[in-house]
């Protein structure tokens, strides 16, 4: 039931969702999943019965209620449903420990914790005291919610009078890990989703309701929220979830199964499905090529975001499927991609372009604009960044320098406006002098045959000066060896200016990842 005794009403629930029932979408699919498709009717029915059940649990606007679930339907409508009383979600990752999720709760003051059934046993394991928990909702995709919750959403009305709302009240949360410090809370607004369905799922994208839309990156990334969730909403299209860790064979069998047209992953998980392919071809001899019928078929567009894509990804994806990858960059504190390369306007290794109505600007350590071509900081401007971090007011002056966003990462741009990574900050090294992006030695190293992945970082030669090293994890059929070694470092030095090239290459079976997927090569140093 829409509330319109304010003139600026806006609710992020009732435009995402109510809206596209308004529009005779309600008989539309807005979910699959392998255990049974969700119109747009039952999503609102679900989550006007959630939003009722949590009101009887006594949570009013400003509430937190933190959600901790895998990618099942109920997350749209706990997610849906705590807006549309104007409380709070706060989504959190589900890979963490029983001491992350204590710091959580207590950081947050969450009053309510809605938790997967799979991921119950983590949260039982807190030792510590959590001061502002007073409910915890058990929630599985199959039973729905555990009693006692069960009995109050079964007697909930399934309409609701909606909490009068406006486009700049607090919408929900996501937390930033950052690469020092606590996690930090980014508060965005309500209206913040609107922005980034428009600027870039819509503009960029071209999303209409008849994609459906496919995800590896979770619900509860800024990235995947937009990509499962709030994008194919938008325009009143379908999303495929899968509940399951994204590897390879799974991803595989979603997209045969449920032939979605927008792919969106993460360059680490790109390459591991290259890599499952090459080694199937290689082993039955099946090779393909992008002329073939293969599971990307149904596949208009597939997006990249959360670290730089390597080129030579780029290449063996577009000839392995024939689509080619749009790479961005995006940020929880800006919600989703701001900068990116656009369908048919792909320059491979770049980051592309500022996606409509964000403007960039890359500043030298003394706050001034840098030249086209040389490495800055970047900083972004536009209307989905958060309004602050929970708590942390240092933080906040220190990233949300007015109307602008400190995005930590290191950029240049060519003479024809594309931008391209120079790594995090903290990342890039200086070696003689001279600034060296970690990235584009990667970048380098990879295209080798042998090597599989790599991350560079800076390490004290003889003399203590600064130099690259490199961490390689070799391809399979391919030998650790020093002539290997040796090999690799002649290769980036024929290719890279000398003072580029890796002076030490360790071979590794691993490298060390955060929980969405990007090397972490803080913990390398």
């Amino acid at each position: 039931m829409l509330n319109e005794t304010r003139k600026d009403f806006f609710n992020a629930a009732d435009y995402f969702l109510d809206r596209n029932i308004r529009q005779g979408k309600g008989h539309r699919i807005a979910v699959y999943t392998e255990y049974k498709n969700y119109t747009y009717n039952d999503i609102q029915k679900m989550t006007n019965k959630t939003a009722n059940g949590f009101r009887e649990l006594g949570v009013r606007a400003d509430d937190k209620i933190m959600i901790l679930m895998i990618d099942v339907p109920q997350f749209y409508a706990v997610f849906w449903g705590a807006i549309k009383i104007g409380a709070i979600p706060i989504p959190v990752n589900t890979m963490l420990t029983p001491e992350d999720y204590e710091y959580y709760l207590n950081d947050s003051r969450a009053k309510v914790l809605v938790v997967s059934e799979q991921i119950l046993p983590v949260i039982n394991q807190i030792k510590g005291e959590l001061f502002y928990l007073r409910d915890m909702i058990v929630i599985s995709e199959v039973n729905g919610a555990h009693i006692p919750f069960k009995q109050k959403y079964w007697h909930a009305p399934a309409t609701i009078k909606i909490e009068n709302t406006t486009k700049d009240d607090v919408g929900f949360w996501l937390y930033s890990s950052g690469s020092t410090g606590s996690p930090k809370g980014a508060v965005h607004s309500q209206y913040d989703m609107v922005v980034t369905s428009q600027s870039f799922a819509q503009a960029v994208l071209g999303i209409t309701e008849d994609d459906v839309c496919f995800s590896a990156a979770r619900l509860f990334f800024a990235y995947g929220l937009g990509n499962g969730m709030y994008f194919p909403m938008s325009v009143g299209a379908s999303a495929v979830l899968n509940p399951n860790p994204p590897t390879p064979e799974n991803v595989f069998r979603h997209l045969e199964k449920f032939r979605p047209t927008i792919f969106f992953g993460i360059p680490t998980l790109y390459g591991q499905m290259l890599e499952y392919k090459e080694k199937h071809d290689r082993e039955y001899g099946t090779f393909k090529d992008a002329n073939s019928d293969h599971e990307f078929s149904s596949v208009r567009i597939c997006v990249s975001a959360g670290e730089a894509l390597p080129q030579d990804i780029f290449e063996r994806w577009k000839k392995r499927f024939g689509i080619e990858i749009l790479d961005g960059i995006g940020s929880t504190e800006m919600l989703h991609i701001f900068l990116s390369n656009r369908p048919g306007q792909i320059k491979p290794g770049s980051t592309g372009k500022p996606v409509p109505s964000y403007e960039l600007k890359l500043f030298d350590d003394e706050g001034k604009e840098v030249p086209q071509g040389e490495i800055g900081t970047l900083f972004v401007k536009g209307d989905s960044a958060a309004q602050q971090y929970w708590r942390k007011r240092e933080k906040s002056r220190h990233t949300m320098q007015g109307e602008w966003i400190n995005t930590g990462d290191k950029y240049y741009v060519d003479e024809e406006g594309f931008y391209w990574c120079a790594g995090r900050a903290d990342d890039m090294l200086k070696v003689g002098g001279i600034w060296v992006s970690p990235v584009e030695v990667e970048n380098c190293l990879s295209q080798h045959p042998a090597v599989f992945e790599c991350a560079v970082i800076g390490a004290l030669d003889e003399k203590g000066l600064i130099k690259p090293k490199a961490y390689v994890v070799v391809r399979d059929g391919f030998e650790k060896s020093e002539e290997l070694a040796e090999n690799l470092k002649k290769w980036v030095l024929e290719r890279l200016a000398k003072y580029k090239y890796p002076r030490w290459i360790e071979f590794v079976d691993k490298l060390p990842k955060s929980t969405t997927g990007k090397i972490q090569r803080f913990k390398l140093r």
